[in-house]
């Protein structure tokens, strides 16, 4: 059930969760059954059902970050900090069960179709996730202690209209999973050093 709430810094469901809280700082997803958002590489085939909530970022860099703990239940259950342009032009950064049950860092680059790639598994139950805008690029970096930060890949979308940042919660072949965000922060800051995400 939802509360009387409203999203932070004014994020507004694009598509519906199944359920959605906010409590002290917390937010709370649930994403509904077999829910996704990606295009196969392969077939073309799109999904574009799974729950996002996006706000407009400021002019220029700024830099978009959450930590978040997902109650992993099926593979590729993800919680995902997003950026997008249109329906063809977007990016996800995910922490999602892999295949073999791992958490895991997993990003996802789409310009028509997805190109999606794994960065590896991750030992805690909770990751701090960011995406920064730097001059007409992005990059994706992760942390374990929300401190010192971690490169996951750098990309160019060139889509055609301005960008909407904001969060999606999926999975694809199972029931639902729920996913905290906490610690969320939209701010107009340049990324300083790109390779140690500082």
């Amino acid at each position: 059930m939802n509360d009387d709430s409203s999203l932070p810094l004014g994020l507004d469901w694009t598509i519906a969760p199944a359920t959605w809280s906010l409590a002290a700082g917390v937010l709370t997803v649930t994403a509904a059954p077999r829910t996704d958002v990606f295009t196969d590489p392969v077939s073309g085939a799109a999904r574009r059902d799974a729950a996002m909530a996006l706000t407009g970022p400021p002019e220029g860099d700024w830099q978009f970050s959450a930590r978040l703990r997902v109650g992993f239940r099926s593979a590729w259950d993800a919680g995902a900090l997003i950026v997008r342009s249109d329906d063809e032009h977007w990016a996800k950064l995910n922490f999602e069960q892999a295949p073999d049950g791992a958490p895991s860092v997993y990003s996802v680059v789409t310009r028509g179709r997805s190109d999606d790639a794994l960065a590896g598994p991750v030992a805690g139950d909770a990751l701090w996730l960011r995406i920064s805008r730097i001059g007409e690029g992005f990059a994706f970096h992760v942390s374990d202690d929300g401190e010192f930060w971690r490169l996951v890949r750098q990309f160019a979308l060139d889509g055609p209209r301005p960008v909407r940042v904001g969060i999606e919660v999926q999975s694809p072949v199972g029931d639902g999973c729920r996913v905290h965000f906490d610690d969320i922060r939209l701010t107009p800051t340049s990324l300083a050093h790109l390779f140690d995400g500082r």
